[in-house]
């Protein structure tokens, strides 16, 4: 049997060097999201990588799929595993190495090594979305409940700061590579593929540093494939006795809904731009206002969420939400673009964060690895319906305008089911299911 280690009464550090250290790394492994997944590599692959090749564009969309899909299938048992051994930051630590490495190997990307270049990019997204569900379960051994909106928020405040400046830096090399005597854009590229994985690296020693976590308590050291099957008997359980859990399943309901219109809006929005016509270095030049405009608006949300309650300002970002795809029908200019650019990095961290936090609170203690793996696994497959019924609605209408106002209708669900979520209740579900009612400080 585990038990679940407390420091204290509350299995915590709570302490600035360990906060600091586990918001940095959010600042490390952004970068990977801004230039790899965003900006640099989705026009990399079509132009060098896959060129010259029918079909580039199914290519990349399947490798973006068969990602998707590992990630999903890894995330839950891993994190049922890492619960059990006391080893979410070991796993963080390999993942954050396996896609920094990714990263690092893209440099040997030439014309026409697509297939390279999808292993390799699959290999970075399944460290970077992995890894994210142990870093995303840490945030309870670093903080307690009552500063998880502000510390969550920070967190992907400095990820919108870190990621910006990088791919401000790798752009800079891309568009005048004779500044920095570098021969072509491709090889600007390829080092900013590298400069991703030195990132990744550097920022995350912090966190690897400085925040501990439980361990198992019985002193018992498990062979591997005694974890697998107590991680895989862990994740059944998950699986079959989420009922145990109403208020968190209500909530997981809400948010399948909500992150799918959220993921839709992002994954969507330079195809739908250059549907209407707005430029390429328009749309980068709008990711890059996201990102700016992102630093302090969800830092200054977090604040308000531990002031007023995560709920409501979760209520207020996807009402801001509703707002953008409804604007985004009309929207005809890259002028209305920017505009928009600026609403999505006003709530896009605030809301990702501030939901990060209220599901960290109706999590059972010493599962949360586990069950921010199961979020992950579901939310990931969940995700795939958004872009479906924009594509959908984009065939049948013969125009994009109609698909992106459909996707109004994933948030109007969504806050209708977050409107029957008990969050007290949900928290007193997670305490008592493990008999330990007096370890978290409400």
């Amino acid at each position: 049997m585990v038990t679940t280690t407390t420091r204290g009464e509350f299995p915590l550090q709570d302490d600035k060097k360990s906060v600091r250290a586990w918001i940095w790394y959010d600042w490390a492994n952004s970068a990977f999201a801004t230039t790899i997944m965003a900006a640099v590599m989705p026009t990399f692959y079509g132009s060098v990588a896959a060129a010259g090749v029918k079909g580039a564009s199914s290519y990349w969309g399947f490798t973006q799929t068969i990602a998707a899909v590992l990630v999903a299938v890894l995330s839950p048992l891993l994190g049922a595993i890492a619960d059990q051994a006391g080893a979410k930051k070991k796993f963080l630590r390999v993942f954050s190495w396996i896609g920094a490495l990714a990263c690092a190997a893209m440099l040997g990307i030439g014309e026409g090594d697509w297939l390279l270049a999808s292993i390799l990019v699959i290999i970075g997204m399944i460290g970077f979305g992995t890894g994210s569900a142990f870093y995303d379960a840490l945030l309870n051994d670093v903080v307690p409940p009552a500063r998880r909106e502000t510390v969550s928020a920070q967190g992907y405040a400095m990820g919108y700061l870190g990621g910006g400046i990088l791919l401000a830096l790798d752009l800079a090399i891309i568009l005048k590579p004779e500044l920095f005597g570098i021969p072509d854009t491709a090889t600007a590229s390829r080092i900013s593929f590298f400069s991703v994985a030195v990132w990744w690296i550097v920022f995350s020693l912090p966190l690897f540093r400085h925040v501990t976590e439980p361990g198992r308590t019985d002193g018992v050291r498990t062979k591997a494939a005694e974890l697998v099957k107590e991680g895989a008997a862990r994740l059944k359980d998950t699986l079959f006795g989420i009922r145990r859990y109403p208020e968190l399943f209500k909530f997981m309901l809400a948010y399948w809904f909500f992150f799918d219109g959220i993921n839709t809006v992002i994954v969507m929005a330079t195809s739908y731009g250059t549907d209407i016509g707005i430029g390429q270095s328009q749309l980068i030049g709008a990711l890059l206002i996201t990102q700016i405009v992102g630093f302090p608006a969800t830092w200054l949300f977090g604040r308000l969420a531990n002031r007023i309650g995560g709920k409501t300002m979760l209520y207020a970002s996807l009402a801001t939400y509703l707002v953008i795809v409804v604007l985004g029908y009309f929207m005809t200019t890259a002028l209305h673009f920017f505009a928009l650019a600026i609403l999505v990095g006003l709530v896009q961290g605030g809301a990702q964060s501030t939901s990060r936090a209220i599901y960290s609170r109706m999590i059972p203690p010493g599962r949360t690895a586990e069950f921010n793996g199961f979020l992950s696994f579901s939310s990931r497959f969940f995700s795939l319906l958004g872009p479906l019924v924009f594509g959908v609605v984009g065939l049948a209408t013969g125009s994009s305008r109609p698909a992106l106002l459909a996707i109004a209708a994933f948030f109007v669900i969504g806050i209708a089911l977050l409107t029957l979520v008990d969050l007290d209740k949900g928290r007193a579900e997670a305490i008592s299911s493990t008999g330990q009612e007096t370890a978290l400080p409400f």
